[in-house]
């Protein structure tokens, strides 16, 4: 029997396994004064708008899985796209955020149970301040040992938001799967996260989308000034977790303004943080799919799997910023985006 013909020619294109983003807030918006919205003011109805009009974007940049971290909004999108009446990546939610202010290691254990309860797939907690507020630790060892060891008891992930190398170092001994950001973290905590195997996640796009947009939020000068401060170490210590062979994947932090530019970390990574194109683009698929635990379905082309693709124009491999230039994406088999 003759083979069926695909009624897709992509022999022009560089095709990859759709790509996945790891740390987005797919609720984050501008108001319609184009500064960042205050979204404790917005309806439920009006944030699941927002959501979902950021997850096509998404999409359309070639991203066909993320994991939007902290917000209930993320729920209904999650499941309406699941249905297939809403266009848009697989979303994976952490529904709240988790901090120390939330309790004692029994009240965190508790507060896992529920956050699993109200039907989030992964927990998402914060070892540390903000970057803007200096970074400092936030949650006490016990604390994090009750919130990681009960996400493992729940057989959940848990990701960190840690800005300071204690911070995250206290969330590696808890057993935490992956640190976000990350950006003051030493050799040592390096050397211990490659040997218990966590994940780390640099997010160098959210600084530039901060900076570039400055005057779109509501940061005091002394605040983008430490952002900007941030650049080269955040890009230095992603050269170190390289040299120290952790398991880096794929996140941007995305916040209102870079839905739909998610790829640009791909550029930063490569032209500041000196990774090579390879693996920046192995970050964003098999490797990010094994942090989520779907290794075994996507982030690869291969039979069994999911028909999760992306093809640009140009090679990333030699022209790293091809990744702007995304002609096509299928995910789950349907096409969404096919420039002719």
């Amino acid at each position: 029997m003759a083979a069926t013909k695909s009624p897709y020619d992509l022999s022009a294109l560089t095709i990859m396994p759709g790509w996945i983003d790891t740390h987005v807030h797919l609720d984050w918006h501008f108001d319609e004064n184009h500064k960042i919205a205050d979204r404790s003011k917005d309806s439920p109805a009006s944030l699941v708008l927002y959501a979902a009009e950021n997850a096509w974007m998404t999409l359309q940049g070639g991203f066909t899985t993320v994991q939007s971290v902290g917000s209930s909004t993320d729920k209904d999108v999650r499941d309406r796209i699941n249905q297939g009446s809403l266009p848009g990546p697989r979303v994976l939610t952490s529904y709240r955020q988790i901090q120390g202010t939330n309790g004692n290691p029994e009240a965190l254990r508790a507060l896992v149970r529920k956050t699993k309860a109200d039907g989030a797939d992964l927990i998402k907690l914060f070892a540390t301040q903000g970057l803007g507020s200096g970074g400092a630790q936030s949650m006490t060892q016990d604390q994090l040992d009750a919130v990681c060891g009960e996400a493992k008891a729940q057989k959940m992930r848990a990701i960190v938001h840690a800005i300071s190398d204690a911070g995250a170092k206290a969330a590696v001994l808890a057993g935490c799967t992956s640190i976000e950001h990350g950006v003051f973290i030493k050799d040592d905590t390096l050397a211990l996260m490659a040997q218990r195997g966590t994940y780390f996640d640099p997010n160098l796009l959210v600084l530039h989308n901060y900076l570039d947009l400055r005057n779109q939020f509501n940061f005091t000068p002394q605040v983008l000034d430490t952002l900007a401060k941030a650049l080269d170490p955040a890009a230095n210590t992603l050269r170190m977790a390289r040299n120290a062979h952790v398991m880096v994947v794929f996140g941007t932090d995305a916040v209102a303004g870079a839905h739909g530019r998610n790829a640009e970390e791909f550029i930063y990574r490569v032209k500041d943080g000196g990774e090579k194109p390879m693996d920046a683009l192995m970050s964003a698929t098999s490797i990010a799919a094994a942090s989520l635990g779907m290794g075994d379905t996507i982030g690869s082309i291969a039979p069994g799997y999911e028909a999760d693709l992306v093809a640009t124009l140009g090679n990333p491999i030699e022209d790293i910023t091809a990744v702007r230039r995304v002609q096509f994406v299928m995910k789950g088999g349907r096409v969404y985006k096919n420039v002719k």
